[in-house]
């Protein structure tokens, strides 16, 4: 698949770079400087390139949205038409200083986004692992492997968030539809707090088991 990726930032880079590494053909944008895109294209190897996000945008079977949630609507701006696109997005509503969501109880990040992009095919994944796991996960594809939720409304485009999931080495889950956001967000937040306040380090992921009655 062509993936753009609009965001440099970690989950722009780290996710970019894996999807490189797993056969798709890459574009990296939006980014302070063009050469940190350069260095990710080069760093990830396989079919990989900078481009602006109109750039990426433009042929890609899907699109990872990977910014603060400060700068959607710059990069979305910059990305220019996004009709019928798959969007995976990975962006939390956070407010300016990531101390909480913006957006919850009645919605979500990933509904206000659909709200704003109508015509977009949006899905809800990635944001729920810090990202330094996401390198060992990917080197560890044949084990046990962790879960990912991720949840939308388009049938088609979650196929597509499934497919670069199992690509990346997470099992996925699907919560069903984009609603479903309104509980993944927060989940997300319990995660970083394991992960970044808790003794063991950020290399944190999840596994749900279903475990049968005896």
């Amino acid at each position: 698949m062509r993936i753009g990726i609009l965001g440099s930032g970690l989950m722009g880079g780290k996710l970019g770079t894996l999807f490189a590494r797993a056969g798709h053909e890459v574009v990296f944008s939006y980014a302070r400087s063009r050469k940190k895109l350069e260095k990710l294209a080069r760093d990830a190897g396989g079919i990989a390139r900078a481009g602006t996000p109109a750039e990426a945008a433009r042929d890609a079977d899907a699109l990872l949205l990977a910014v603060h949630w400060s700068r959607v609507d710059d990069v979305v701006k910059q990305a220019g038409d996004l009709s019928n696109k798959v969007i995976v997005s990975c962006s939390l509503p956070m407010n300016d200083d990531d101390t909480e969501l913006v957006v919850g109880h009645r919605s979500s990040g990933a509904e206000k986004l659909a709200r704003k992009l109508r015509k977009a095919r949006i899905v809800s994944a990635f944001n729920t692992v810090p990202s330094e796991v996401l390198f060992g996960v990917f080197e560890a594809r044949g084990k046990t492997k962790p879960s990912l939720v991720f949840c939308g409304d388009d049938a088609g485009a979650k196929e597509v968030a499934a497919r670069l999931i199992r690509d990346v080495g997470f099992d996925p889950v699907d919560a069903g539809p984009l609603q479903t956001a309104r509980y993944t967000e927060p989940f997300a937040l319990l995660v970083a707090r394991l992960a970044y306040e808790g003794e063991d380090g950020p290399e944190l992921a999840y596994r749900f088991e279903h475990l049968s009655a005896t």
